[in-house]
């Protein structure tokens, strides 16, 4: 049920180019408090040059002025947030900081509990009925946009219907979530060309009768009030709020700027200039495929905000530096060695070599380590449509035959916690329901599966093992399993791809079960890894095993039981009949076994993570959908030494 929120085309939304760590991490002086990730150590300078990317100096006892952070990846269509729609840009540097939502999770309770929290930012409380089926939420007022205009209901009402036209208006347009009947919805050309003759700040009363229109799904009742009222009851409706269409942009700036463009073509003027949000920071430079920078906004409506009051929600801090700048710099030496040299404060390390010279410096250097529910996912999608992944028994000796083991040793440093889908641990009340546990390596047992079933592996085609030629850990992990699956008796053949040979097949399910040829037996779930695009508990079930999933199906699997359970989550008032169903379906995925499930991860890129000096970064919060949206710390939130 998610789109694209791949990360270069690699895993769902978190992806990038990572390399192989075989280091055995003994020194973790990291404590990840709940989103704030805390690290202190002696004070030390940091200056820069570069002539590729921007940069910034500081020294002395003062906290710098600027922050600098390198990341892998340059965003997915630059600054364009009419792409939301699509769960891009990817890596959203600019979540939360420059684009708020009504809501955000709790990530100090999130990541230090696992307690999933939702708190207000552009509104200032919601209510919803009984069966959870209809949101009313109150807007904060007196915010404006960084350009001066008014936010009120209006502009995001004008916002949620424009994504639904970039959709061609598709059912599951809400973060390919289908939970609104658009049915009665007309919304198309004529109320674009009338919102643009009215204006959302203060509607004609012919737009504001349509506004207010209840048949439709989403309307308002006044300029601080938005009803959602759902198809069907759905506990995490929230969840779906957190990111991407949740997030506000001026809607009146695009109607003045050109529009949106048409769902075949969107207005790509704003992947360069960026449209004005409410955030304690503006996107002040724009090089695409280089860097963007940032500035603290005059106009911020949240300024005088108290130190108690960000310490009860740190997404809606002001900030504790003037500018900062994002750096895309794909080479894993040039981003140590900004690191290193002080040109940077905070980098994504990922090479083997490099992420040695962190671990073995302790005293110097501090790194990401999450916890135990990690929702950070890695696995193995095995193709249900073509011969001979195809057969259930040969899914069942595949992913016996896999060490598990090993490839978590050898590839992640040990740093991946095995489990088993598609659930990810946050949820723990829906996580690995009947208690199968995970796959377990048992070469005789995979053997005995195929004798039972006739199979003799040597009379098999050679499965094709598809990996994304940049993704060094992804061909080690190809290797290992090439060579487990020998044993077995299954012949493997590593096929290393560019990123856009290795993504143009993948789509939808339909497109998955009809590009099946194409797609191999065998391929890394996402191309790399997956972190969730919505904080909701249904998010990698309908990803990943849906019939409806509009990206992340790669199996191109279907499973009525698992329909039913994808089904209640998204209809059900009732937790436990949500449990009860998804028990069934749980044991139809462990048996079908279209995915061989590596594990969870601890590392925030699977084999490396964010590093930097304990003497110069005091703090920061994270993604509150795991990377799933942004690869690196929450700009406002960053505390330097």
């Amino acid at each position: 049920m998610q789109v694209p929120r791949f990360e270069s085309w690699r895993d769902k939304r978190r992806g990038i180019s990572r390399t192989v760590s075989v280091v055995v991490v003994v020194v973790i002086i990291v404590l990840v408090v709940g989103g704030f990730v805390i690290a202190t150590s002696q004070k030390s300078t940091s200056t820069s040059t570069s002539s590729t990317s921007a940069s910034s100096t500081s020294s002395g006892s003062a906290a710098p002025s600027t922050l600098t952070m390198d990341d892998t990846t340059y965003p997915i269509n630059g600054v364009n947030v009419l792409t939301f729609v699509d769960e891009v840009p990817w890596p959203d540097w600019f979540e939360i900081s420059v684009y708020q939502p009504l809501v955000t999770a709790n990530s100090t309770a999130e990541y230090q509990t696992g307690e999933v929290q939702f708190l207000p930012v552009l509104a200032t409380g919601w209510t919803s009925t009984n069966d959870n089926s209809t949101y009313t939420f109150t807007l904060r007022q007196g915010v404006t946009f960084s350009n001066g205009d008014k936010f009120n209901a209006y502009q995001y009402w004008g916002e949620l219907y424009g994504d639904y036209f970039l959709s061609g208006n598709s059912s599951g347009w809400w973060q390919s979530y289908s939970i609104f009947n658009m049915t009665n919805v007309n919304f198309g050309p004529s109320t674009i060309a009338l919102m643009t003759q009215s204006g959302l700040i203060n509607p004609t009363p012919q737009l504001l009768s349509i506004m207010s229109n209840s048949s439709w799904p989403i309307y308002v009742t006044g300029p601080n009030t938005i009803v959602f009222q759902l198809k069907a009851p759905f506990l995490s409706f929230l969840g779906t709020m957190v990111s991407y269409v949740g997030m506000t942009y001026d809607t009146q700036y695009v109607l003045n700027n050109g529009g949106f463009g048409t769902a075949a073509a969107v207005n790509t003027n704003f992947d360069t200039t960026p449209i004005p949000g409410t955030g304690p920071y503006t996107i002040t430079g724009v090089d695409p495929n280089n860097y963007l920078t940032f500035a603290q906004s005059s106009s911020y409506w949240g300024a005088n905000l108290t130190a108690q009051q960000v310490k009860g929600n740190p997404a809606i801090d002001p900030g504790h530096v003037k500018t900062a700048v994002v750096n895309f710099v794909p080479d894993d030496l040039a981003r140590y060695t900004a690191l290193s040299s002080g040109s940077a404060q905070l980098v994504a390390v990922d090479s083997t070599a490099n992420w040695d010279l962190v671990t073995a410096n302790p005293t110097v250097y501090s790194y990401t380590v999450l916890p135990a529910w990690s929702a950070e996912v890695s696995a193995l999608s095995l193709n249900v449509n073509l011969y001979p992944t195809n057969i259930t028994a040969v899914r069942q000796a595949i992913v016996r035959g896999i060490n598990y083991t090993e490839i978590n040793q050898d590839v992640f440093s040990g740093q991946m916690t095995p489990g088993m889908g598609p659930e990810y641990p946050l949820y723990s009340q829906y996580y690995d329901l009947g208690n199968l546990g995970p796959y377990q390596y048992n070469v005789t047992a995979a053997q005995d599966i195929l004798k039972a079933a006739n199979i003799d592996p040597s009379t098999l085609p050679t499965l094709v093992f598809r990996t994304v030629a940049t993704c060094n850990f992804c061909e080690s992990i190809a290797q290992i399993v090439e060579s487990n699956l020998a044993q077995v008796g299954f012949t493997v053949s590593i096929t290393s791809l560019s990123d856009a040979e290795y993504s143009a097949a993948y789509g939808n399910y339909a497109n998955n079960v009809q590009n099946a040829a194409a797609l191999g037996q065998i391929s890394i779930l996402g191309g790399e890894t997956w972190a969730p695009g919505a904080l909701t508990a249904a998010d990698n079930w309908v990803s990943f095993v849906s019939n409806n999933s509009s990206w992340g199906n790669w199996a191109g699997y279907s499973n009525p039981s698992v329909q039913a359970c994808i089904n209640s989550f998204l209809t059900s008032s009732s937790a436990s009949s949500t449990v009860s169903t998804c028990t069934t379906a749980q044991k139809a995925v462990y048996d079908d076994a279209p995915y061989a499930w590596l594990g969870y991860a601890k590392l925030w890129f699977y084999s490396g993570s964010l590093a930097w000096k304990s003497s110069e970064v005091k703090s920061f919060t994270l993604d509150p959908d795991w990377g799933g949206i942004d690869t690196m710390p929450l700009i406002n939130t960053v505390v330097l030494e």
